[in-house]
């Protein structure tokens, strides 16, 4: 099992929990194929929105892949026309947005305290257990669950 970040403005976040998907790097393939069933992924919403939404910093949503199996949605008929990003299925937890701040001199995978900020910059990255567990349990998820949840619709 690994542990995942991606990197979304929230109101994307907010799209892809309402309709139980991820998608990453501006609906690219290549990062949702890294992960697999039963992985953890945490979204980082360093906006509000895409791409000039005021400044957020938080992590914003957690949920657990189903299947793995990736995929192609044409969003044409939801006003987007010829974009046709690649998704992922996720099972989302309930979760409680939370800023980052106060967490990065406990996140491991920050390894400069000072720029930390330079580790989200590829849209991806797999972090450990421990640092997936220390952003749940801010996120008031608690323990990661043994189950998996239903998704519920009001996160935030």
């Amino acid at each position: 099992m690994n542990y995942w970040i991606g990197v979304v403005s929230r109101s994307h976040v907010l799209r892809g929990v309402a309709g139980g998907f991820a998608q990453m790097n501006h609906g690219k393939q290549a990062p949702l194929k890294r992960m697999k069933a039963g992985d953890g992924l945490i979204y980082y919403s360093p906006r509000e929105s895409y791409p000039d939404g005021a400044p957020l910093q938080a992590f914003t949503a957690l949920g657990f892949i189903q299947t793995g199996e990736v995929y192609e949605h044409d969003m044409t008929p939801e006003g987007v026309p010829g974009f046709v990003p690649w998704r992922i299925d996720v099972d989302y937890q309930p979760a409680q947005a939370v800023p980052i701040k106060p967490l990065v001199a406990q996140l491991d995978f920050i390894t400069d305290k000072t720029h930390w900020g330079a580790m989200f910059r590829f849209g991806q990255l797999r972090i450990s257990e421990a640092d997936f567990q220390k952003i749940a349990v801010a996120m008031g998820c608690g323990e990661m669950p043994e189950q998996v949840l239903p998704v519920q619709a009001s996160l935030f």
